[in-house]
């Protein structure tokens, strides 16, 4: 089965997908003016000061800190050392392009989905690609839409909402603390049905306290690693560098490092991570309470600066420095070396208390993500069962392998990826007006004061 599961990833993940995902970026970079760099300093302004003027149900921040449960997961801390043990360190380069590129096209997801969002029965407000599909492309692309929010069904119940997360905290629990597979697996099922019971609110109630706290955590200790090995830094950031374009292994130890291997390992974790172009974050964003739909076009932005090129490269190059890269461990084990090596009385540890939280606050934010979709097709009244559902299969996770996890989940954010993108390319034009009426209100805003 993994084996199979294999061959179709390789296929969903070839160079189509690959040149869809970085050529998005690349256009919308072009038209949007460099946004993500010349805007960054006023998006990192507004994740504390946003006005929080306009109709939705939660605050700004509080829809970042939604999309940033979500995002701040498995993949920082698993997806990381995946990404470098099959690719090489040449894959932490490619990650950190995708993200660059990916942060223009995180920023016109937010934008769309503010501007295209509407309100379910339930008066809750709804948004994401599925809507900005139907609504902004047409009726006619309403199939694209439909692919979607099945994708992101899913990808919610059976790919990184549920599986690799779940298993990312029992084998490191199991690990660390020799707390058994089935006692964890029933805590994380009952934590989650408490949060998500009560929906966006409540999820974002929770990701506003505990997203900061696990992040600046997590920041600190990888620094520490850093500080501990810092004559290696150097020679580990050109080795990051030279196997991004080397078509032989920089040295023995991880399964080839071809330069599309790189490319692919990078790209499909950095997504994997960042979820700029899945499609996933706008589904939060619409929810932010906002009156301009390129405020929170910016503040989305951010989520990708924050999880991909600060939080993924600290995890790269502490596997980097401390060696461990090149070892026997994979996934969450290879970075708690990492940790150890730095810190062997308490750093193993730590890392396990960062991947509990970043891997419980994906759970949450990736239900939500979920029920939306179902809202889209099949209404409110499929939210319930839906969340039960969900809940099982938290429960459940815990027991499947971790190379088909890993498998399945790449194949569902394809999935995804495939018609968001479409209607972002579709949509440029749209996301650049936008844009610019936003600059210049905010521009007569500034001269005013």
């Amino acid at each position: 089965m993994v084996e199979v599961l294999g061959n179709i990833n390789s296929w969903v993940w070839g160079p189509p997908l690959l040149i869809l995902v970085m050529g998005t970026g690349i256009w919308l970079t072009i038209r949007l003016n460099l946004l993500q760099v010349l805007r960054l300093p006023m998006a990192l302004k507004l994740i504390g000061k946003a006005p929080n003027e306009g109709d939705g149900d939660v605050s700004s921040f509080g829809a970042l800190s939604t999309a940033l449960a979500a995002t701040v997961g498995t993949g920082n801390i698993v997806g990381v050392a995946t990404a470098i043990k099959m690719g090489g360190p040449g894959a932490l380069f490619w990650m950190i392009v995708a993200a660059f590129l990916g942060m223009a096209t995180k920023y016109a997801e937010g934008l769309l989905a503010v501007k295209y969002r509407t309100l379910d029965k339930n008066g809750n407000y709804s948004g994401g690609p599925m809507y900005y599909i139907e609504k902004g492309l047409g009726p006619r692309f309403k199939p694209l839409a439909i692919m979607f929010a099945a994708s992101g069904i899913l990808v919610a119940l059976f790919g990184i909402g549920t599986f690799p997360q779940v298993n990312a905290i029992v084998s490191s629990t199991e690990a660390s603390f020799g707390i058994p597979v089935v006692v964890t697996a029933v805590i994380l099922a009952v934590l989650t049905g408490i949060v998500t019971i009560g929906g966006i609110k409540s999820i974002a109630q929770v990701s506003t306290k505990v997203v900061p706290f696990m992040s600046v955590l997590y920041i600190l200790a990888a620094l520490g690693v850093l500080i501990t090995f810092a004559e290696e830094v150097p020679s580990a950031i050109a080795l990051v560098f030279t196997s991004a374009f080397s078509t032989t292994a920089a040295t023995g130890g991880f399964v080839g490092a071809t330069i599309m291997l790189a490319i692919r390992s990078g790209v499909a974790r950095g997504i994997f991570s960042n979820e700029s172009g899945l499609g996933s974050a706008p589904i939060a964003a619409a929810a932010a309470k906002t009156k301009w739909a390129a405020e929170q076009g910016l503040i989305s932005m951010t989520g990708t600066f924050i999880d991909t090129i600060i939080i993924c490269n600290l995890t790269g190059l502490t596997l980097l420095v401390t060696g461990v890269w090149n070892g026997n461990n994979e996934g969450a084990l290879m970075t708690q070396a990492a940790f150890a090596s730095a810190f062997p009385a308490f750093g193993a540890d730590l890392l396990t208390i960062c991947l509990i939280l970043f891997a419980f606050t994906t759970i949450l934010g990736w239900n939500y993500y979920g029920e939306r979709c179902v809202e889209y097709l099949i209404g409110v009244k499929g939210i319930k069962p839906y969340r039960f559902l969900f809940i099982a299969l938290v429960a459940g996770g815990a027991f499947i392998k971790l190379d088909a996890i890993w498998i399945i989940a790449d194949i569902m954010n394809a999935l995804m990826a495939f018609p968001n993108l479409i209607a972002l390319l579709g949509l440029s034009g749209v996301v650049v007006s936008e844009t610019r009426v936003y600059m210049e209100a905010m521009g007569k805003k500034k001269q005013k004061e």
